[in-house]
């Protein structure tokens, strides 16, 4: 319990001096062009002290519905700052000093009606993955997803999508596609779900964690009791989550 607390407590301080110097101007603002021709807006931090004779590993977040649009802004704001502030804070990045990239999906989100389709802009950020490892120094077996709400459905679409592109991924409220989980059974995975969600049945995660055991995996599930859907508040106070995620490799 005080292991936790203290953890809360140096994540406040670290996260308000992150606030001081301004989420917009940490993550930088750019677009990125497919080889069609569409575009995604998309936010990137870059480690300080940046070297390009290392290896970092690459942190997608994927945003929730309410980060949707073409601003460059809605998908680090609100809820979505939340994790986006525990990535790049000050001492998450001491420890663990990664790339974090953001990108922001339109209206059509990432996945579609069914929760389970991915949408043309999750190929999108596929692409812009690729793009960027040509640019930065990225160690490709250490890549790493997380998203929320209908960034948390985006982020068991692209795990399925590329299989043995991610080495771990944890998804806050969202769920995924059970008839194929043996195809993803294999990557280190923690679901997050509060016991009441009503925006997002916990019945989703419950279901996909049960599906992934089955086909052999080993997920890790919270589910916070008495909890509705937003979350994140508790998930970026889970003193292990960023020491279990940095620590897999593929």
């Amino acid at each position: 319990m005080m292991r936790k607390f203290a953890f809360a407590l140096s994540l406040i301080l670290s996260l308000a001096d992150l606030v001081a110097q301004k989420r917009e101007d940490v993550l930088v603002a750019k677009v990125y062009k497919g080889s069609q021709g569409r575009t995604i807006p998309y936010r990137i931090y870059v480690p300080e002290n940046y070297d390009k004779q290392k290896k970092y590993p690459l942190v997608l977040y994927l945003h929730g519905g309410g980060g949707r649009g073409d601003d460059n802004r809605k998908q680090i704001e609100g809820g979505n700052g939340y994790l986006v502030d525990l990535l790049v804070s000050r001492s998450t990045q001491a420890k663990n000093p990664s790339t974090v990239i953001v990108p922001q999906s339109p209206g059509e989100g990432w996945v579609g009606q069914d929760s389970i389709t991915p949408t043309s802009y999750l190929s999108l950020v596929l692409d812009l993955i690729k793009n960027l490892e040509s640019s930065y120094s990225i160690d490709v077996n250490r890549r790493y997803v997380l998203g929320q709400s209908m960034g948390g459905f985006g982020t068991f679409a692209i795990i399925t999508m590329q299989p043995n592109m991610f080495a771990a991924a944890a998804s806050l409220c969202g769920g995924g596609d059970e008839s194929k989980a043996a195809q993803i059974a294999h990557i280190p995975i923690w679901a997050f779900h509060g016991e009441l969600d009503q925006a997002v049945s916990v019945a989703r995660s419950r279901n996909m964690i049960a599906a992934l055991t089955k086909a052999g995996g080993k997920p890790k599930y919270t589910e916070y009791k008495g909890e509705r859907h937003m979350i994140w508040t508790r998930v970026v106070t889970e003193p292990e989550l960023l020491p279990w995620l940095f620590s897999q490799k593929r």
